[in-house]
């Protein structure tokens, strides 16, 4: 776990203090609204339908008990007794008061966290693999360079203005978790043909209103001319990117209108300008940042109690994934229970979880863009006494990956850009498919859900894509189908015209209904037999009365 240099510790405070007088300076009525809105974007905190939102840096989704009881603190001190973890594994508090933000600046940074550029038009959080340094399919850990990155970032003097907000996520591992494709840079380390570690580079990802998947830029880069070639992209782009529309000033259009050997060219004359100025990144940082994360003391290899209990093993067969230490498990905690609102995580369940981390997995925690919780280092022998915990605290359901494990942003609800409710359909379609076991016959299958063209549930990358528009003052709910947010990525295809609120989860049921009767056999996904089969048999299955006119 990296810990706060002198500097760090000491540029946190000196913001915290800076943004204590602008709140007074805004309370006292000497700033406006207008001339506030800059200045609390920079430190994370948002106005939304019916409070202020304060959004959380959790710096590539890694947290000690420490950290996390301190979450739990400030959420039941100074908000309604929970928090949310969001899509860039951030944690959102919804109803602070304005006066109040200070001081919860200040009990973050007791514990070396923050909200700086969590909003705004700058470098945003970064966001790494949240199986980092425990995956046993990792080349390297990425959290090094996610955290090298944070710290050239952070407060950069050319780009802490950009034309919008700016997106980076990296992965170590041949299995991409960590959608790096829908970034502005997405970075994939790998060892090339001659074994050394390097980075492909990938530019122009983004969803939103214009999705697109990134671009190949660079095939190999060698660690050391990361920080020069990043700096390149930025100011490539800040120098060209369009501010004429807010919504055509990201990277991805002008990768798009200029294409990607144009840009190439661009980058890398800027590259080597920056590269002769900067030099390479000093290895002596790097190994410094690299020992930060060295792997825990693993504990010898023991006697693991049995697995009794149809329940256990349903959630270790759906919840534990492989380590790369063969008598460890990484555990994925959902926080998807039946009927709950994705991603939402009460005080006492932030301290439960706060305390098994401590007692059974090295503390260390892990939150994912998929709005859960990980206990990354977990022996094997610990997982009885893991389970019975979660369960009496009602955090042991065991559907990780499965239908019922939908990301949602929090739409109308809270949002104040959303034109529709995203978490009432997820609740609906969990409810729909509340039985486990059918949950395991139906199989691996990604749900997405956002509540505005913004797509902060991701909903284009979604296997099943749902998004909520208004339309003359009703909500409607486009179905997209095939996107996938792993190293095969893809952008869903809009399926057809959009249904009622209450005519979503009946068209998802139909969907997964042609689905269980398509499929080759057991082990076909959802995406495979999408991607065997086209979107024909599906739009006949969402749209059965058009089938019908057809057959007649």
């Amino acid at each position: 776990m990296y810990d706060y240099s002198d500097f760090d510790s000491a540029f946190v405070r000196e913001r915290v203090a800076e943004f204590r007088d602008q709140v007074e300076r805004r309370i006292s009525g000497a700033l406006t609204e207008a001339e506030f809105l800059p200045l609390r974007l920079r430190n994370g905190l948002y106005l939304q339908l019916h409070a202020y939102m304060l959004r959380v840096a959790i710096p590539y989704g890694t947290l000690t008990a420490r950290k996390l009881r301190q979450l739990a603190y400030i959420a039941e001190r100074w908000d309604k007794g929970y928090g949310h973890f969001t899509t860039r594994q951030n944690i959102q508090f919804n109803w602070p008061k304005l006066r109040d933000v200070p001081d919860i600046l200040e009990a973050l940074a007791d514990v070396q966290m923050h909200s700086i550029q969590t909003s705004g038009n700058c470098v945003r959080n970064v966001t790494a693999d949240h199986f980092a340094g425990a995956a046993a399919d990792e080349i390297e850990d990425p959290r090094t360079t996610a955290e090298l990155i944070r710290q050239w970032s952070t407060d950069h003097p050319e780009f802490s203005w950009l034309g919008r907000k700016f997106k980076i996520g990296i992965s170590g591992a041949a299995h991409d978790r960590a959608v790096i494709r829908s970034h502005d840079i997405g970075l994939r380390i790998y060892r090339n043909e001659a074994g050394e570690v390097g980075y492909e580079v990938m530019v122009g990802g983004g969803l939103g209103r214009t999705p697109m998947i990134a671009k190949t830029v660079r095939e190999f880069l060698p660690k050391a001319d990361l920080l020069p070639y990043l700096e390149a992209i930025l100011r490539t782009y800040n120098l060209l990117g369009r501010r004429d529309n807010k919504w055509k000033a990201r990277l991805k259009i002008l990768v798009h209108e200029a294409g990607i050997d144009t840009v190439r060219a661009l980058v890398d004359e800027a590259f080597a300008e920056r590269r002769a100025k900067m030099g390479p990144v000093n290895p002596a940082l790097l190994a410094e940042i690299d020992a930060a994360f060295a792997a825990p003391v693993f504990e010898p290899e023991v006697p693991v109690p049995p697995l009794v209990g149809a329940g256990l093993r349903s959630w270790v067969d759906t919840n534990v994934s492989p380590h790369r230490v063969p008598h460890y498990a990484i555990v994925t905690v959902s926080l998807k229970p039946i009927g709950g609102t994705p991603g939402d995580v009460t005080a006492e369940q932030m301290r439960l979880l706060a305390d098994i981390a401590e007692e059974y997995a090295h503390d260390e925690l892990r939150i994912s863009h998929e709005q859960n919780v990980v206990l990354p280092h977990v022996p094997r022998r610990n997982l009885v006494a893991i389970y019975d915990r979660l369960k009496q605290a009602g955090l042991a359901t065991a559907n990780f990956g499965l239908i019922s494990d939908i990301i949602s942003c929090p739409g109308m609800d809270y949002c104040s850009l959303a034109t529709a409710r995203s978490i009432p359909i997820a609740q609906g379609i969990a409810q729909a498919f509340a039985d486990l076991d059918q949950q395991r016959d139906i199989g691996p299958l990604k749900i997405k859900i956002s509540g505005c063209i913004n797509a902060c549930g991701h909903h284009h990358v979604g296997h099943i894509g749902i998004l909520g528009l208004d339309k003359a003052g009703v909500e409607n709910y486009q179905i997209t189908l095939g996107g996938d947010g792993t190293e095969t990525t893809a952008i869903g295809e809009k399926a057809g015209p959009g249904f009622a609120y209450d005519e979503v989860v009946p068209a998802v049921e139909r969907l997964v209904g042609a689905y269980l009767d398509l499929r080759r056999e057991p082990g076909e996904t959802f995406i495979e037999a999408y991607r065997r089969l086209g979107a024909a048999p599906f739009r006949a299955a969402l749209y059965p009365d058009e089938a019908r006119s057809d057959a007649a």
